[in-house]
């Protein structure tokens, strides 16, 4: 699913607030010749009942982004907890009252013709309306692609960085035009390790499956809520560990989790029917204490959120 952008909100560019019809970059920016951009993806909640939007950890979504960042060598000065004050700023100033979406971007910004880096770096953030990023009520149908997985020691697919994409959005397109909702990769090593934008999850024999970070995954912030929501509310055993392609023929259930892609039943793989072949009882029951936590409906899961409106919201999490 593509979100349009219709009006013109404000955003943060080049340490202003600013229209976003006015945040542009020149067409010799080194970022846009070369990749050479680290991009953060964060959600907020609108709850209604309690007049608040809820950013869903966003201190932690940018302590990932700079750390991230680190990796090509790009510098963002301001500390985390920051970075999460001008988002909240951000929504107050666009008066949002709906479901949210962050893009955090830090870019190498030399004007210039030229692959080596150098230090002039910057970074702007936007704030979007944002509903579902794909329509997986009923589940989708995913096929494994014949592009395979970057790998750690060509770029690291452990870190949003915007060069690595287009493995991603080759993926995409093939198994879109073979009638496919959404990319499995491989690795290298011909392990499962994660969809187009998201990382993967299986149940299978009464444990939770997902592959572990060593298997050129994004380190997913929804990846570490899911696991986390599983162990504490479900009692499930969660295991990270490589994955065959076939297990996913043969898997109870199978599921996407992601910032966008939040947390997404997979009834099919391959044109093979995973379990069922409707969203199995795992992945609805994760899927609905994840909506309840983020959304503020768990005190316990309280310290997930931001309030932006009503700093004293949290108090008042039922």
């Amino acid at each position: 699913m593509n979100i349009q952008v219709t009006e013109d909100p404000i955003v943060y560019f080049n340490k202003q607030f600013v229209p976003l019809s006015e945040a542009r970059v020149n067409v010799l920016t080194h970022a846009l010749n070369y990749g050479t951009a680290v991009f953060e993806g964060i959600r907020g909640y609108w709850n209604a009942e309690q007049d608040e939007l809820f950013l869903l950890r966003p201190v932690e979504h940018y302590d990932r982004w700079k750390g991230n960042c680190g990796i090509i060598r790009i510098g963002v000065g301001a500390p985390s907890a920051k970075l999460a004050e001008i988002t909240a700023e951000l929504i107050r100033k666009n008066h949002f009252t709906t479901d949210v979406y962050v893009r955090p971007l830090a870019y190498k910004s030399a004007e210039r013709i030229g692959i080596a880096p150098d230090d002039q770096d910057a970074f702007t953030i936007v704030v979007i309306p944002f509903g579902s990023y794909i329509d997986s009520t009923r589940g989708l149908q995913a096929g494994v692609t014949s592009w395979r997985r970057i790998q750690d020691n060509a770029i690291p697919a452990r870190g949003k960085i915007s060069g690595a994409y287009v493995n991603s959005v080759l993926a995409s397109d093939e198994v879109r035009r073979n009638g496919y909702d959404e990319a499995i990769f491989l690795n290298e090593s011909g392990h499962v390790s994660e969809g187009a934008s998201c990382n993967l999850f299986m149940v299978r024999k009464g444990r939770l499956i997902t592959p572990s970070v060593t298997e050129n995954v994004l380190e997913g912030v929804t990846r570490a809520a899911i696991m986390e929501l599983a162990r504490r509310e479900l009692k499930l055993e969660v295991v990270e560990r490589p994955i065959d392609r076939s297990e996913l023929y043969v898997a109870d259930e199978v599921f996407f989790t992601g910032t966008a892609v939040e947390v997404a039943p997979i009834i099919g793989v391959d044109r093979r029917p995973v379990g069922s072949g409707q969203p199995g009882p795992v992945t609805s029951e994760l899927r609905r204490l994840y909506q309840d936590a983020t959304r503020g409906r768990m005190p316990s899961y309280r310290s997930w959120l931001t309030p932006v409106y009503h700093p004293a919201a949290l108090d008042r999490v039922a």
